[in-house]
């Protein structure tokens, strides 16, 4: 069975930083995007980042960029997210996606759609 079971989330000062890990297990192949995504108090499920599944190409949704790096180990199946410069803004819980593809540099990600999800881990930022 497919698992993805995220990691690291917790509290930091705003201006701090936290490392997410993901764990996943169970697929049939490799060619899987694997992404981050998070959701707010009272907002809905946005995108925060993605990887191909070659690791040559990142995507990363404006109001992350510059402050986060997505990352993955192919051989460790697993895909990390580095947040950099929390503001209180980043608060919500960010939860692992995995979305087929079989373009192997394909990283866009568009809405909020996937084959299998994570159950979330969360973050707070305080000010």
């Amino acid at each position: 069975q497919v698992q993805l079971v995220e990691s690291g989330g917790g509290l930091v000062q705003a201006g701090g930083s936290l490392s997410l890990s993901c764990a996943y297990s169970g697929f049939t192949f490799s060619r899987y995007i694997m992404g981050w995504f998070r959701q707010a108090p009272g907002k809905e499920r946005e995108f925060v980042a993605a990887i191909s599944w070659s690791t040559v190409s990142t995507s990363y949704a404006d109001s992350v960029s510059g402050r986060f790096t997505i990352s993955r180990d192919n051989a460790k199946n697993t895909v990390y997210l580095q947040m950099n410069g929390l503001k209180p803004g980043d608060t919500a819980v960010d939860y692992c996606a995995a979305r087929f593809s079989l373009r192997p540099g394909e990283s866009r990600w568009i809405g909020s759609e996937a084959d299998y999800w994570g159950q979330g881990t969360q973050v707070t930022v305080s000010s």
